[in-house]
């Protein structure tokens, strides 16, 4: 099971509802933040999550709305004697970025054990036993990702098989499980007969991007699709011009990947409410969600 906190729905500008962009993807011990707009650690601290949560860290880009909150979160996590060691991933330059971000505010850089990775082609970033991390690089007017997180495939038992057979629960299914072939009762057991596969879910995240082929790359098959919706379709030429995206054309992203849900976020302090971005999303991509403050999604 994911779940996906929505830590932050605005954009440039705040507003009394909405904080600077931020979204928590939890997943067994992972706690992935993708951004981390000013105010983030108090955002996490509503929501009930503690600093010392957060495994790794994705920025999209390196504009103040999108990262002002780094600071902050940092020093809360050595004040909290952080032990993990914290993976930073951004585009070209986080590095060098994140190297003068500390030495300013005098952090004590021994107190945090940091490993920084730079996304210079697009690709798998970080891959474990059961999923991996994907960064391809959109265009805004600073160097930006966007990022996909996908659970590997899982076998499950099938009960009705393996009780039929006589096989007792322990070690022999946990090897099927595993993908292997068992010895049971003189017999050889073939785990492709005794499980079944269940495929892995995928969460993209796209935003501060004109409308490119990386969008749809990267929300590929997505079981949920994370997009700015900055602007609504009446301020398409906006759009373009700042390099984000409308509306509608988040939800043609999610059509045309095929993804299975859209929730929207990011959006233009101009507009009072997300009702007309949202109107405008469900008329290209029925199964679209506005997203506030605080809102979570699992799947």
């Amino acid at each position: 099971m994911i779940k996906v906190t929505f830590l932050g729905t605005s954009c440039m500008m705040p507003t009394p509802e909405r904080n600077h962009p931020a979204v928590l993807l939890s997943w067994k011990g992972e706690n992935i933040l993708v951004d981390c707009g000013e105010n983030t650690q108090r955002q996490l601290r509503i929501a009930g999550i503690p600093p010392t949560a957060v495994t790794k860290i994705l920025l999209t880009h390196w504009h103040g709305d999108h990262m002002l909150g780094l600071p902050g979160l940092l020093q809360s996590m050595i004040a909290c004697q952080y032990r993990k060691v914290l993976e930073i991933y951004g585009p070209k330059g986080t590095k060098k970025n994140l190297e003068m971000l500390m030495n300013f505010l005098t952090m004590q850089n021994e107190a945090l054990k940091i490993k920084v990775s730079e996304i210079v082609e697009d690709g798998i970033i970080f891959r474990d036993k059961e999923f991996h991390l994907e960064a391809v690089q959109v265009k805004h007017s600073a160097p930006c990702v966007a990022y996909a997180f996908q659970e590997f495939p899982r076998r499950k038992i099938n009960l009705d098989y393996t009780k039929k057979l006589g096989i007792p629960e322990g070690p022999l299914l946990g090897k099927l499980q595993q993908g292997k072939d068992i010895q049971f009762r003189n017999k050889t057991i073939k785990s492709d007969k005794a499980t079944y596969l269940i495929e892995g879910k995928r969460i993209a995240y796209i935003t501060d991007t004109s409308l490119v082929d990386a969008c749809y790359k990267i929300a590929k098959s997505a079981d949920l699709l994370v997009c700015e919706s900055t602007f609504s379709k009446t301020d398409e030429e906006k759009a373009r011009e700042t390099h984000h995206l409308t509306a509608v054309q988040a939800a043609t992203i999610a059509k045309k990947a095929k993804c299975q849900a859209l929730a929207i976020m990011h959006f233009s302090q101009r507009y009072k409410t997300a009702a007309v971005l949202l109107k405008e999303a469900r008329s290209v991509f029925k199964n679209a969600r506005a997203m506030n403050d605080f809102d979570a999604i699992t799947i």
